[in-house]
């Protein structure tokens, strides 16, 4: 059953400058925002009337108007190499994903910004899926709230296994501009998450136009689904370039960064067996970092490939994408080859899909091949 809509506005949506004016608005000091602030993200707390720095009256006038108001966890699972996948059920029944990775020396939770995706990449799950809307600043943030107290060892605080957001799940981020970077300035201020600007990354097919307003807006930093070397092949795999060709994308990673010391453009790259793995394929991206002036302003994150069902797609092989990165960096490209993480539970890149009964039937053959191999 799908739950009746609130009116009452959700303070975990409110970035600082909306939480002031809220509480401007109730006739009280602005500095109140940085009370209620830390409370919500930093606290988690979401019983305004446990807020006890505020007075009685003051809490009686917010529960009139407000609420704190996390969705709900409909499934979690975690892969055997420690990947941990949360399904998070929304107030009108839509669900999205959202995935902690963590590293030895960090923690990297993948966030969602739309319920599925508009933009159909040819091989991506979720882009599949079709598109419903887009997720509320509320529904952004509240993936780190969940991440935060779940992965946290004392649930009163923080203990910052999140080290880094990256803004990669479902959705194109630069679609739903507005409510991602009000997100993100909670990610950011030192009242909630306090993540550095570095730390932040958010992912975009390569909306041109919004790449130059984000950089307006906010200074995360970015990261280019590429995929592709020349425009014919990225038409295919990636529609939007239709519209905002490589010769305009270069263009707005060449100039996103331009006022800033040491900070590059990330470009992701799925690497696809036969599609665009050769070494012919390297070579033109050698050619166009270098013909659009880009190369000392990205570095290259070579993707293996996760399948997902009914793909047409395979990954490519390791010799294969070994000799890629070779290439590209004989061609004095910075290039890196991801880990694959949490493909055992369909949380890795690309897999992304949010349907529940999928995902809880997929883990129960997980759990029972795991405890069919303890017994052997």
């Amino acid at each position: 059953m799908i739950a009746p809509k609130s009116d009452k506005i959700n303070l975990l949506g409110l970035n600082r400058q909306a939480m002031q004016d809220f509480f401007v608005a109730l006739g009280e000091k602005s500095y109140r925002a940085e009370q209620a602030l830390k409370w919500i993200h930093f606290h988690g707390m979401r019983e305004i009337e446990m807020m006890t720095n505020f007075s009685k009256s003051l809490r009686e006038k917010i529960v009139a108007v407000a609420e704190i108001n996390p969705p709900e966890i409909a499934f979690e699972s975690t892969a055997p190499d420690g990947t941990h996948k949360w399904v998070i059920k929304l107030k009108d029944g839509n669900c999205i994903e959202t995935v902690f990775i963590p590293e030895k020396t960090r923690g990297t939770l993948c966030v969602s910004s739309q319920v599925g995706c508009v933009l159909n990449c040819d091989f991506c799950s979720t882009g599949k899926q079709g598109f419903s809307r887009n997720l509320e600043s509320a529904e952004i943030i509240a993936q780190l709230w969940i991440a935060t107290r779940s992965l946290s060892h004392n649930k009163a605080i923080h203990d910052r296994a999140v080290t880094n957001v990256v803004m990669m799940g479902m959705g194109e981020p630069l679609l739903n501009f507005d409510n991602v970077v009000r997100a993100m300035d909670l990610m950011l201020d030192d009242f909630c998450y306090g993540l550095s600007k570095r730390r932040v990354t958010l992912s975009t097919a390569g909306l041109v136009p919004a790449m130059y307003q984000l950089r307006e807006r906010s200074d995360v930093s970015l990261a280019v689904s590429l995929h592709a070397p020349n425009d014919e092949l990225r038409n295919i795999l990636v529609p939007l370039n239709k519209k905002y060709p490589l010769k305009e994308l270069m263009r707005a990673c060449k100039d996103y960064f331009k006022d800033a010391n040491r900070r590059y453009v990330t470009i992701e790259y799925i690497m696809l067996a036969g599609i665009n793995d050769q070494p012919d394929h390297a070579r033109q991206l050698i050619k166009l970092f270098k013909d659009e002036d880009v190369l000392s302003k990205i570095k290259v994150n070579l993707i293996p490939f996760n399948p997902f069902p009914n793909t047409i797609y395979q990954r490519s092989d390791q010799a294969t994408i070994d000799r890629f990165q070779e290439i590209l960096m004989a061609g004095n490209i910075n290039c890196i080859i991801r880990k694959t993480r949490g493909e055992k539970i369909d949380a890795a890149c690309g897999q992304l899909v949010g349907q529940v009964r999928d995902r809880t039937r997929r883990a129960e053959r997980l759990q029972k091949k795991v405890l069919l191999q303890d017994k052997l």
